[in-house]
């Protein structure tokens, strides 16, 4: 997104100069589901801890409402460079406003972007992201097994340089991004997904989806333009019914292409639709679907990308077999997803995630990548998500 000339914001009690030509690049997000009973709110500040992947001098944050019928209440928000558990580093705080305001009301089913915050941000940096809210709520916008601990304390304390005696939860409500402030030949890379881009089975607080090690690659070598990768997998999340959260056709417009600065993506779902569809017990069935449904959906998802001149690349399904929801019918119906990924022009390109992670002999995940001592068969280790990350060819995002 760009503001073009020179734009000004009432901010109440003066005006304030939003700076002409700002290319945001999204550089970290994350894809809002429902809360429920365990995500209530009430004069509370919680704070979240997020790993970006490019840095700048400036950025904004995305708060979402999306999933509630009530308005939220966001009393003071701030921003500041992430030192260790709850404490942020000093000198780095800053106080985050909403078109000039310390506070803003998210209506149902909204979001709101934050003005920008002037902080230099290191790439592949940690933010520490506090949002107080005063009043009851529940988070409309819930990331669930997020892989890294946020922190809940009462009142406000968003200027805080630490908490006291914070609760731990291993999820972010409310924060779903984060933009910095770019040159215009950066761009985003969006990873798109279920638990096995989430980041699912990765060690919590370490930062070692997949998708963070594609961008530490990135921001590694030594030609080409910058990119950052954001992950937008939702644990249990499916291509064409709901589950966790909206199903990949329903959640694409806000997940996708909301976010700033979007030039690739990469498309890896359809394990959770299969698993469900032919789950070895014929009682557990439900929203049976085929691999040409699978397929139909998934160019779906490309074409809409194609309408927004989005490059989109095919990652083949991982290996499931052994996996709890795992079948014969299952296996012939992930070959022929993946086939049609291979082989497809309604694609850009292909990353072959399978080959990465199979064991040839058995067909099944190779258990150096799936999670030992007790292996599921169906997500990878830290070791598993490296060698995904190892597999994209970094020339597919050469724009110079």
């Amino acid at each position: 997104m760009r503001f073009i000339g020179t734009f000004i914001l009432f901010a109440g009690l003066g005006f304030s100069q939003v700076p002409a030509q700002t290319h945001w690049i999204a550089t970290w997000g994350a894809a809002p589901t429902p809360g429920g009973e365990t995500t209530q709110f009430n004069n509370q500040t919680l704070r979240e801890i997020v790993h970006v992947s490019l840095g700048g001098d400036s950025i904004r944050v995305r708060l979402s409402n999306a999933f509630s019928a009530q308005p939220v209440d966001i009393g003071a928000a701030h921003v500041a460079l992430h030192d260790s558990g709850p404490s942020i580093v000093a000198d780095s705080d800053r106080a985050i406003t909403f078109s000039g305001r310390p506070a803003v009301q998210i209506p149902p089913g909204a979001v709101v972007l934050s003005d920008p915050v002037k902080l230099t941000v290191p790439p592949a940096a940690e933010l520490a992201v506090s949002v107080y809210i005063p009043g009851a709520a529940v988070a409309g916008g819930l990331h669930g097994s997020s892989q890294e601990t946020s922190f809940l304390v009462t009142g406000d304390a968003t200027a805080s340089a630490s908490l006291t005696d914070p609760k731990k939860q291993v999820m972010w409500a409310f924060l779903t991004g984060v933009d910095v402030a770019a040159p215009e030949s950066a761009g985003a890379i969006v990873a798109f997904g279920d638990s096995i881009t989430d980041g699912a089975r990765s060690t919590v607080d370490a930062n070692r989806r997949w998708p963070d090690f594609l961008a530490a690659r990135l921001l590694a070598r030594k030609s080409g333009a910058m990119f950052s990768v954001v992950d937008i997998g939702i644990g249990g999340n499916r291509v064409l019914n709901d589950g966790t959260g909206p199903s990949a056709l329903a959640r694409f417009d806000g997940d996708v292409l909301a976010q700033s600065g979007v030039k690739y993506l990469i498309l890896l779902e359809s394990i959770n639709d299969i698993g469900h569809a032919f789950d070895p017990d014929p009682a557990k069935r439900h929203e049976i679907v085929s691999a040409d449904d699978l397929i139909q959906g998934l160019t779906q998802l490309a074409e809409r990308a194609h309408a927004h001149g989005i490059k989109v690349f095919g990652a083949t399904l991982t290996p499931y077999l052994g996996a709890g929801y795992a079948s014969p019918e299952g296996e012939a119906a992930r070959k022929a997803v993946n086939q049609w990924i291979r082989t497809s022009n309604a694609l850009d390109g292909v990353i072959d995630f399978e080959a990465a992670t199979i064991d040839k002999a058995t067909g099944a995940f190779d258990l150096r990548y799936n999670a030992p001592p007790h292996p599921d068969h169906l997500h990878p280790n830290d070791a598993g998500m490296e060698a995904m990350a190892n597999a994209i060819d970094l020339k597919l995002f050469m724009e110079k």
